[in-house]
């Protein structure tokens, strides 16, 4: 939003589409978007986390971390648990502090190491060498890591580089590959057709056997469950006792529907009424009409991050920013609106997502649900003022915050504004043939859902989730490859010992993606120090070396 972004932007740069960042309306702007999705889906909570049997891989993972210290299997169990923990824990923080040796430039490192070779890392097909990815793989179920595998070769492999040749003709030969008017556009509009076709079947498949259930109980005065999809009923096996007390002691502890229905509601009028005032062209009925869909797409984003770990809250943002920004128009601030629409939409999504990956740990670990809704509600509080107060000391602290080829470009900055441009333009401006392919891919998720729902069970396991094929199609194949090597890691493991795959290997998964997240605090120590790695590791191609070395000879 601020002059000095837009100034590089090759239009909407006039004063009525810039707002400059002020530490009192950004605080004042959390505190009214933060809350809404705190409360958009508790009501919801026992059909992702209990009916769903959603993983939620790093929910998961802090589960199993906690569980650790506390597992009832026993003295001996527990501590070779902990100490297999601890010893990947160990080997993956360390692996981020030896690669961290090899980043002192772009495209350097570890993470950018072409092992398919480089023209498959070109389409980004290579494996990056990261613990996180490969410890989700781990913990993800089998069909999912294959589904993102598929996503990323169907898309990557075969899709980008057949609307790539049809450059000229589809879209502008002169646009980058990372403008939305060319092959970009395709890249996210195809992917939120898939996740928004996949994730409303889900809704309204929920939908309608909540309104069943309701409907039953109301007549039966008798509870049932709203879906066994997963469970003990879906699948013939039978319900251990930790898993009956986990459930037990989930449901116990109610956060009352009332509490959830009258919050969002009591939020978001508190909101609607409020943000006009800091963002004048943000009309009242545009909030309105954010609030009245953003469960559904919160619903969305949950359900997809308790398959695959990726919360794709910007996803939903950048489809906000093209629909309010084309809705309100340039000549009344529609690119201020779009980035402040994003804002909104991106807040409640993600938040949705955190909290159903907290009731998940809550689940795993017998803590009270309730306990956790409000420390959610303290903690996103503390967001509220820590988060602006950092963002403010950079911004006063660097005056070329936000200009390319500094120190600090944000380069996500000029692409959302460039976004929020071209959602003033409308979907009119996008390439050829996008919008088509859009409809096909709708379609395509809804269908796939259908049958993997009318199918015996048996066979519906080896169909692949759309909701997981979408994520690589925006993102790359890189962490799909990581994925799936973490999958066939537990599947042969399973093979050779299933006793000991079953007991130790979310202890490795957890190892290995809490070590690698802790090592990024003393990365970002070291980058506020301006402490920089000593060394470039890039791989270039025979012909390119040739050069370099005799540029170098002369």
């Amino acid at each position: 939003m601020s002059g000095t972004v837009a100034s590089q932007a090759t239009e909407a740069n006039d004063a009525q589409n810039v707002k400059d960042p002020h530490i009192g309306w950004m605080i004042g702007f959390l505190f009214l978007v933060s809350f809404v999705g705190l409360f958009a889906l508790v009501p919801l909570r026992k059909i992702m986390i209990v009916d769903y049997k959603l993983t939620y891989p790093s929910g998961t993972a802090t589960a199993y971390l906690i569980n650790g210290f506390h597992t009832p299997e026993g003295a001996k169990l527990a501590k070779k648990q902990v100490r297999t923990l601890g010893k990947f824990f160990s080997f993956s923080f360390l692996w981020g502090f030896f690669q961290w040796f090899y980043t002192a430039g772009d495209g350097c490192g570890f993470q950018n190491f072409p092992t398919l070779g480089l023209q498959a890392y070109k389409s980004r097909f290579y494996f990056d060498f990261s613990p996180t990815y490969v410890g989700v793989g781990m913990i993800c179920p089998h069909i999912v890591n294959v589904s993102v595998l598929l996503g990323g070769i169907l898309s990557w492999g075969v899709m980008w580089p057949l609307i790539h040749n049809n450059r000229g003709s589809w879209y502008s030969a002169d646009l980058k590959d990372s403008s939305l008017h060319g092959l970009q556009g395709y890249r996210v509009f195809i992917s939120i057709a898939m996740i928004l076709g996949d994730g409303l079947y889900n809704f309204v498949k929920v939908l309608i056997r909540t309104s069943v259930a309701f409907a039953a109980m109301a007549k039966k005065n008798s509870t049932i469950p709203v879906s066994d999809v997963g469970g003990a009923k879906a699948t013939g096996e039978p319900v251990s006792f930790d898993e009956q007390r986990r459930t037990e002691q989930f449901m116990k502890d109610q956060i009352p529907k009332s509490v959830a229905y009258a919050g969002y509601a009591a939020v978001a009028a508190v909101s609607i009424a409020t943000l006009p005032q800091i963002f004048p062209d943000l009309k009242w009925y545009y909030i309105l009409v954010a609030y009245v869909f953003a469960p559904v797409l919160a619903f969305c984003n949950a359900y997809g991050t308790g398959l695959t770990d990726w919360s794709l809250a910007s996803t939903y943002g950048k489809l906000a920013i093209f629909i309010f920004g084309a809705w309100a128009g340039a000549p009344h601030g529609g690119v201020l609106v779009g980035l402040a629409a994003c804002g909104v939409m991106m807040s409640i999504v993600s938040t949705a997502a955190d909290l159903m990956q907290d009731f998940k740990t809550g689940y795993l670990t017998l803590a009270s649900p309730r306990s956790m809704f409000i420390s959610q509600i303290i903690g996103t509080g503390m967001g509220c003022v820590i988060a602006p107060c950092v963002f403010w000391l950079f911004y006063k602290a660097f005056e070329d915050i936000g200009i390319s080829g500094s120190e600090y470009p944000a380069p996500y900055a000029i692409v959302y504004r460039n976004m929020a441009i071209l959602g003033v333009d409308g979907f009119s401006s996008l390439p050829k043939h996008c919008l088509t392919l859009c409809y096909v891919f709708f379609a395509g998720a809804i269908l796939i859902n259908l049958v993997r729902d009318l199918v015996p069970a048996k066979v519906a396991k080896f169909i692949p989730l759309p909701m997981a094929m979408a994520i690589p199609f925006y993102i790359g194949s890189y962490f799909a490859i990581d994925m799936f090597v973490g999958t066939v890691i537990v599947f042969v493991w399973g093979i050779m010992n299933k006793a000991k795959a079953d007991a130790f290997a979310p202890a490795v998964a957890s190892g290995l993606i809490c070590g690698d997240g802790i090592w990024t605090l003393p990365q970002s120590i070291l980058a506020l120090a301006k402490v920089k790695p000593p060394i470039c590791m890039k791989f270039l191609s025979r012909p390119v070396n040739a050069n370099v070395d005799a540029y170098l000879g002369n």
